[in-house]
């Protein structure tokens, strides 16, 4: 790695760092599993009325009581990578939705450091977990489609770099002012971000490798965020619990450190329909009691909140909402915390 680009090691356990962060509380406790919902609810095909009424479900997540509600971060839609993703901008949309709820935690899954200047990042960061009095956990990754690094000028081969310094640059930006920002990114003396977030800081959860070592996102992520491998047998969340062990480790201060995962479902209504993998295992479906069982085995396997895609079901989302608040949820409830701050901006 250049050694222009260095990151401080993080210091202090996220759960004392973030002790009164509403989100962030809502969703991570050692030992427990939460549930969230990623959004778009249907995928985008052409045509934006797929996503009409889409707020009003997010509203129905959180008074049902669901941790959190997840967005993606797809500057570029390319038609050859197939899945446009989130259509809106994510720090747009979440601020629109924070109007929306009360209680359930805004997350990005995840907003890519390396295409966006960490000045744009934390300003719209703090300003979103101000809006919405203190409910913003960040996903944030490296970026995965080709087409985005050549469109933004930046050398993809270096996104691992670019992503650990604007990791470090985004936490400075939030501290106290008056600022020093010496960096490849970029440089200035005196000045200072406003708003300050919310509760003093924002949860940085690391999407996959993003270009690091475990041995960094032990020390500098506030948790790890996973694909699950298998999720139709036994052995996926044996593999899945090896490498939370491995992850945790390595983490110095032996503090508590949050592991996300997520899954794709078509959520049929045969509750004893057997878990089965579909294109290529990047969906599953499933009855609801074999989405019981798996979440048991991540919780087992250290997990502690899982985020749940259900574009692919081929039920209305209303019907998969709801059968997930009345039969799920209860066995993974949300956790309780500190109320979001008032936000009568």
């Amino acid at each position: 790695m250049n050694d222009a680009f260095v990151t401080p090691r993080l210091t202090g356990a996220p759960m004392a760092r973030f002790h009164g962060h509403p989100g962030y509380r809502r969703m991570f406790a050692p030992e427990r599993l939460t549930l969230g919902l990623f959004l778009p609810l249907r995928f985008y095909q052409g045509r934006m009325e797929v996503l009409t009424g889409q707020a009003d479900l997010a509203s129905t997540i959180d008074r049902l009581g669901f941790a959190a509600v997840w967005v993606r971060d797809v500057p570029l839609y390319d038609p050859s990578f197939g899945d446009a993703g989130q259509v809106f901008d994510p720090f747009t949309y979440l601020a629109f939705l924070a109007a929306r709820t009360q209680n359930v935690a805004l997350a990005t899954g995840s907003a890519i450091f390396t295409l966006r200047h960490p000045i744009d990042l934390a300003k719209a960061a703090a300003s979103l977990d101000r809006l919405s009095g203190g409910r913003l956990v960040m996903g944030i990754a490296s970026g995965d489609r080709p087409i985005e690094f050549p469109a933004y000028g930046i050398d993809r081969a270096q996104r691992g770099e670019r992503f650990a310094e604007a990791v470090r640059c985004f936490r400075q930006l939030l501290g106290p002012g008056p600022l020093t920002l010496d960096s490849p990114l970029g440089r200035f003396t005196g000045a200072q971000l406003l708003p300050d977030p919310a509760t003093g800081g924002i949860p940085l959860i690391v999407t996959g490798s993003s270009g690091q070592s475990l041995e960094w996102i032990a020390e500098h992520a506030d948790g790890w965020l996973t694909y699950p491998d298998a999720t139709h047998n036994e052995r996926g969340p044996q593999h899945l619990a090896e490498k939370i062990r491995a992850w945790r480790e390595l983490i110095r201060d032996g503090g508590f450190r949050p592991h996300m995962t997520n899954e794709w479902l078509d959520l049929v209504d045969d509750p004893d329909y057997p878990r089965t993998p579909l294109q290529g295992g990047y969906v599953l479906r499933t009855g609801r009691k074999g989405l019981l069982d798996l979440l048991e085995r991540w919780q087992a396997a250290g997990v502690n909140h899982a985020a749940l895609g259900i574009q692919h079901s081929q039920r209305p989302p209303t019907e998969v909402i709801q059968e997930l608040a009345e039969e799920v949820l209860p066995h993974f409830p949300s956790l309780p915390g500190p109320p979001a701050l008032p936000s009568d901006w």
